[in-house]
């Protein structure tokens, strides 16, 4: 194949857009908030379990709270009417005598449950602490997520808005390289890791990093100009300059 050194030059450029392109493409999908992020959803969803368990127990102890006051406060209407019947002295000695005991065996029942209505309050009180305190470390992290979000979201941002600068200029550089050897490049750089053509750089390869043995050099210099080389080693278009050392 054969393309003006110029052209074989500009192939450069193209390159080295590419690997800016690649690189911009590598630092967006590597910033920091990413994992930021994953880091602070893992937790949220973790506080936002905890918190759902919190509210379901403190519901329940409030149906359980009612429900004891509710059996204090029968107990109570019980013993109410007992005392009014013992006070009106009506009904047998022996009726009286047995309201006397129930109203005492009432009062121990009440005292019995104004307990566990104490404990429920207790235990229902410190749910809601508990509840309380998910809630606003829910509310913290999720602040801070929202802050990463923002910051990587403004930061992708200006990535892509770069990547959209060097992709037009690559356009650019690329449309008056020729298409045979743009699609040699093309099909090269998928094959070589994103790098299709290098430059020989003091009779190195500058795509495999490895020196050209003398009679690699004597053929690339008896090559007329507008020949395009290939590294013998990692088959790149290898670009020849001012700075081959040839």
């Amino acid at each position: 194949m054969n393309a003006a050194p110029a052209d074989q030059i500009r192939l450069l450029d193209v390159q080295a857009l590419d690997v800016r392109l690649s690189q911009l493409a590598h630092k967006r999908n590597q910033l920091p908030e990413h994992a930021e992020i994953a880091s602070l959803t893992k937790d949220l969803v973790q506080l936002r379990d905890l918190l759902v368990a919190a509210q379901t127990e403190e519901s329940d102890l409030a149906r359980e709270q009612i429900k004891a006051e509710q059996d204090v406060d029968q107990v109570r209407q019980r013993a109410v009417r007992d005392q009014q019947r013992l006070d009106s002295g009506t009904g047998s000695p022996k009726d009286l005598e047995n309201l006397q005991r129930e109203i005492v065996s009432l009062a121990k029942r009440q005292g019995d449950l104004e307990d566990v209505v104490l404990d429920v309050m207790e235990r229902r009180e410190s749910t809601q602490e508990r509840v309380a305190e998910l809630t606003d470390r829910v509310a913290s992290v999720q602040a801070k997520n929202n802050d990463a979000t923002a910051r990587r979201d403004a930061a992708q941002d200006a990535l892509d808005a770069e990547a959209a600068t060097v992709t037009k200029e690559r356009e650019a550089v690329s449309a008056v390289v020729p298409a045979d050897l743009l699609k040699l490049y093309e099909k090269l750089r998928v094959q070589q890791g994103g790098v299709g053509a290098a430059r020989l750089f003091q009779r190195r390869c500058e795509g495999c990093q490895l020196e050209l043995n003398i009679t690699e050099v004597n053929d690339i210099r008896a090559a007329a100009p507008d020949t395009v080389t290939r590294c013998e080693n990692c088959h790149r278009i290898l670009v020849r300059t001012a700075e081959s050392g040839l």
